[in-house]
């Protein structure tokens, strides 16, 4: 499930952030400071391009889903997307997997059935070989790659997108 991260979640955000496996395949890999992302929240919280949603899991949180540079009164809508699991939790609880496919089911439905976008765009790291396929299995299609120096490091980002009308389309419909 999905819902509107509030005032009150900003701490564990954070805390999930700087898990190091999300680190580990984040374009910023640095461990983010309190200041800097109590500076983060206090603008994406006002950001009307802009969605910040905690994902729970049998009332637990398990996740975050970041949609930003929404453009929801142009044709096409377009948005882009973001996201990070509680990966230290759900590996514990041997729910890794099964929360992974929830939560991209439920973003890319809130993508296309709550913001309306005709366009989901993102990013992905080039050795994410396990987001890469699961990207995939979500029927992202991948860009040309592109090299960059982020946090002291050299990374290769590829862009992701998926249509809407390309999109697998929730059992029932």
């Amino acid at each position: 499930m999905l819902r509107t991260a509030t005032d009150g979640d900003v701490d564990i955000i954070r805390t999930l952030r700087n898990q190091q496996p999300n680190r580990d395949v984040s374009i910023t890999a640095h461990e983010i400071s309190a200041a800097e992302h109590a500076a983060w929240w206090a603008k994406a919280s006002v950001d009307p391009t802009r969605r910040v949603l905690i994902y729970e899991r049998d009332g637990v949180v398990a996740g975050v889903v970041n949609f930003f540079d929404l453009e929801l009164d142009a044709e096409p809508r377009t948005g882009a997307w973001g996201f990070f699991l509680d990966a230290e939790g759900l590996a514990e609880r041997g729910e890794t997997l099964p929360a992974w496919i929830e939560v991209m089911k439920d973003a890319t439905a809130y993508a296309f059935d709550e913001l309306g976008l005709d366009e989901l765009s993102g990013e992905v790291l080039e050795h994410n070989t396990v987001v890469r396929q699961m990207n995939r299995r979500f029927r992202f299609v991948e860009g040309e790659p592109e090299t960059r120096v982020a946090d002291g490091r050299e990374i290769t980002v590829l862009p992701i997108t998926l249509h809407k009308d390309n999109r697998r389309k929730p059992k029932g419909n």
